[in-house]
């Protein structure tokens, strides 16, 4: 057997240990390739819907309660409306469960309606007036605004809580009619419920 002399040994030694990095560098960047890897996140997504909330002040009580009516006779009363939101939205006033007098009484009443700040339902006192939501109708044609999509007043209200006073003045007209038509109605009875809807936008 040929024995290697001292000389060879060194070169050799001296080839195989950069080979020896090279492939355990080799090792290590395949090692790491593998491992390599990355990652982001957007937590805490969700979507919760706005509330939306609307209450008077009449503590369930009819704004008008009029008996004995009499032509010629008229009467004012307010209405607080409070709008309690987190997103914006529109109120709109609309009639419901209007009850139709057997002569036509709801043809002879005419209602306006105003609306601004101050006052509420016991007392009209301190009303400062904003706008004319309805300038005169009967109440037969207020009954046929029976809708949100009809109402009336169109109230725009941001987030948060704001408040708006409704003042409503009725007025029992008799013109135009004979005696004998104005005596028909004696005994006669109509009424309608106005109903407040406030609508996200």
């Amino acid at each position: 057997m040929k024995s290697i002399n001292p000389r060879t040994a060194k070169i050799a030694t001296a080839a195989a240990t950069p080979l020896a990095i090279l492939v355990a560098a080799g090792m290590v960047w395949q090692s790491s390739n593998a491992a390599f890897s990355g990652q982001t996140r957007n937590s805490g997504n969700n979507w919760s819907t706005g509330a939306v909330a609307l209450t008077d002040d009449d503590a369930g009580a009819a704004r008008f309660q009029v008996e004995n009516l009499v032509p010629g006779q008229t009467g004012t009363k307010c209405l607080k409306v409070t709008a309690n939101t987190t997103v914006p939205g529109v109120v709109k006033g609309y009639a419901v469960n209007p009850v139709r007098s057997v002569h036509g009484l709801e043809n002879r009443i005419t209602v306006s309606m105003e609306a601004g700040t101050g006052g509420g339902f016991g007392s009209c006192d301190g009303f400062q007036l904003e706008d004319t939501v309805v300038p005169s109708m009967t109440l037969a044609q207020m009954m046929s605004v029976d809708s949100f999509a009809q109402g009336v007043g169109g109230w725009q209200v941001p987030a948060g809580t704001t408040s708006r006073t409704y003042r409503l003045t009725w007025t029992f007209t008799t013109a135009g009619m004979t005696q004998n038509e104005i005596d028909q109605l004696q005994g006669d009875k109509t009424g309608v419920d106005m109903q407040w809807e406030l609508q996200s936008s």
